[in-house]
């Protein structure tokens, strides 16, 4: 008996029209849709008249519920995870049990589709090849603004926030990167009322506030890229000691890398040291 294949399928962010007809195939095709909350789920299964078992698969019962999942696709039965927006394993749940399913020789197979921070990106302006994704940051302001300044990079930033953060963030990204420093701030992106808006940090909050809407939804900030700097050691200690306050080591060596371009092998040392 063949394994069957997890897919991992990217769904619509807000507009449900957005739904690839490869992504609605394959929900319609597979033994079990393994979703962040079942009842997000649904609504889009509902529209498109798709009667897919569903489970959770949230950031509690991951781990506990990749092995039972492994188990169905090693009996020959294919499940698709999806997340509530957009690709899955960004800033949501599934890398587990897409790094087991890998361990355990199954087959994995994307679906590529809608995604909130190349969405976001695209309608930004600002020009380059090259962004840094460093989805939500913590939540407490303190290791916020710690986060932050290891964030300063020659090309655009990419974060994710929840309203009730958004008027603190981008108070932060002004302290951070000045006023002058142009974002784009983007709110419930593809659905009924989404607002798009580049402006100045300056501006930003006066934006904000000019509404009571404008602080409810799903954000998404992209940050105008800073000024080139030459790598340096001194540099990557203080990203990394910024950094290590809110990653663990290895995810911290692997930013920090990117953002100073020195190597990552390099940096994990350094990071497992300082974490010691």
């Amino acid at each position: 008996m063949s394994a069957g294949t997890l897919f991992i399928v990217a769904t619509p962010i807000g507009n449900l029209a957005d739904a690839s007809a490869r992504s609605i195939e394959i929900l319609r095709a597979v033994s079990l849709v393994a979703c962040e909350d079942t009842r997000t789920t649904r609504t889009l299964l509902a529209h498109y008249a798709i009667q897919a078992k569903t489970i959770a698969l949230h950031e509690h019962n991951e781990r506990a519920l990749a092995a039972k999942l492994v188990g169905a696709l090693q009996e020959g039965q294919s499940v698709a995870l999806v997340s509530d927006a957009g690709t899955p394993g960004i800033s949501d749940p599934g890398a587990w049990l897409v790094a087991e399913a890998h361990r355990a020789g199954i087959r994995v197979s994307p679906i590529p589709g809608p995604n909130a921070a190349v969405t976001a990106f695209s309608a930004a302006g600002f020009s380059g090849s090259t962004f840094l994704f460093a989805g939500f940051l913590p939540a407490a302001r303190a290791a916020r603004r710690k986060a932050l300044e290891a964030l300063d990079v020659p090309w655009p930033l990419v974060l994710y926030e929840a309203p009730h953060r958004i008027a603190e963030t981008l108070e932060d990204l002004a302290a951070q990167f000045g006023q002058a420093r142009e974002v784009c701030i983007a709110r419930e992106l593809t659905k009924k009322f989404e607002e798009i808006a580049r402006l100045p940090l300056a501006q930003a909050a006066a934006w904000l506030a000019s509404g009571a809407h404008r602080q409810q939804g799903e954000f998404v900030i992209v940050v105008g890229p800073g000024e080139a700097r030459a790598a340096h050691t001194q540099d990557a200690d203080r990203v990394l000691k910024a950094l290590l306050q809110a990653l663990p080591p290895s995810e911290a060596a692997k930013l920090a890398a990117r953002i100073t371009g020195l190597p990552k092998s390099v940096l994990y040392r350094k990071a497992l040291a300082r974490s010691k």
